[in-house]
């Protein structure tokens, strides 16, 4: 069946197709008696305008390309929602991809954006290299979300990981923990940041870093927790890379027959919806992940509309949020 054309609408409205045309324009030039016939034409014929021609006039499509680096990670819900609420605001509508932690994944949707001639990309916790997103930047604006990247033609939005790691082991410190296990996020997005400053604010207490390997996946946690209690070095606390990891810990030291936080203290980083639940109540980073997603918009616009070309790096400070994982540690360790 083919698809109904303005010729269609003029005609089962009595009008000319010129005064179609004005009428979905929204021009004052139009009675409002044409413009109510020409509405309920379209609408009963089930016509849409060609989007293609009208951004070929404006040259632009009013759209952004908005990339999920992982669709089962809750980090990046709250990212879109301030992704969403600031391009409704501002006129713009969204074109969503995932790459499910594949980085050909990755340079595939970015050169599905281009080919729907977005007017800009968000890509957010992007493992692809830098070089791969640098050089799609020169055909389309590009805003890096939860990944810092030193670039002079991209723009990114993070938290500052690093401050947000420093906080949660200065805290467990502070409750008297000297034995800290960090599980670390392997190439998610500010995983070396966040393992950067678990690192420096260990040596500087005078103790030592003890970093088992991971990702940002809650296997990948569990996996890392049983490591760590297989290798016979006493820690009273794990410091993880985000939250899934945090989850995936605590089944294992659940199922090792220890208690959160009577034997082993654990804090994540992200603050998702998963680590406020009332069971779980996760100690955790927040990264003021809606802030993050309305900065990644404002920052297109402004090289949209504004005309800017320098590249701008947001930085926005995390904060700690106490929950019941945490605890002092125990009198005596006892991790086998």
């Amino acid at each position: 069946m083919s698809k109904p054309t303005m010729d269609d609408v003029a005609r089962r409205a009595g009008v000319s197709r010129a005064l179609v045309s004005l009428a979905l324009r929204g021009s004052p030039k139009v009675s409002s008696a044409s413009r109510l016939a020409v509405a309920a034409a379209a609408d009963e014929l089930g016509y849409r305008p060609n989007l293609n021609a009208r951004h070929l006039a404006s040259k632009q499509t009013r759209t952004f390309g908005l990339l999920i680096n992982d669709l089962h990670n809750p980090y990046f819900p709250g990212v879109v929602d301030g992704v969403k609420q600031a391009a409704d605001a501002n006129g713009y509508r969204l074109l969503l991809n995932s790459a499910f932690l594949d980085d050909e994944g990755e340079r595939g949707a970015l050169d599905t954006f281009i080919d729907f001639n977005v007017d800009g990309i968000i890509l957010t916790g992007a493992h692809v290299e830098a070089s791969v997103i640098e050089r799609a930047a020169r055909s389309v604006p590009i805003v890096v979300v939860s990944r810092p990247i030193d670039s002079d033609l991209l723009d990114t939005v993070n938290n500052d990981d690093e401050l947000g790691a420093t906080m949660a082991v200065e805290y467990l410190i502070e409750l008297g923990h000297r034995h800290i296990c960090h599980i670390d996020g392997g190439r998610g997005g500010g995983a070396r940041q966040r393992r950067a400053g678990y690192e420096a604010t260990m040596v500087t207490h005078g103790l030592e870093p003890f970093i088992v390997p991971s990702a940002f996946t809650e296997s990948s946690g569990a996996i890392a927790a049983q490591q760590a209690l297989a290798s016979g070095r006493e820690f009273t606390a794990i410091f993880c890379g985000n939250d899934l990891a945090a989850l995936g810990a605590l089944d294992v030291i659940e199922e090792h027959g220890l208690r959160v936080p009577d034997d082993v203290s654990l804090v994540g980083y992200d603050n998702t919806f998963v680590a406020a639940l009332g069971h779980i109540a996760l100690t955790t980073v927040d990264q003021g992940r809606e802030r993050l997603g309305a900065l990644a918009v404002e920052s297109l616009i402004e090289r949209i509309s504004g005309g800017r070309t320098d590249a701008v790096h947001h930085v926005i400070a995390p904060e700690l949020v106490v929950r019941s994982t945490t605890a002092p540690p125990p009198n005596a360790a006892h991790h086998t």
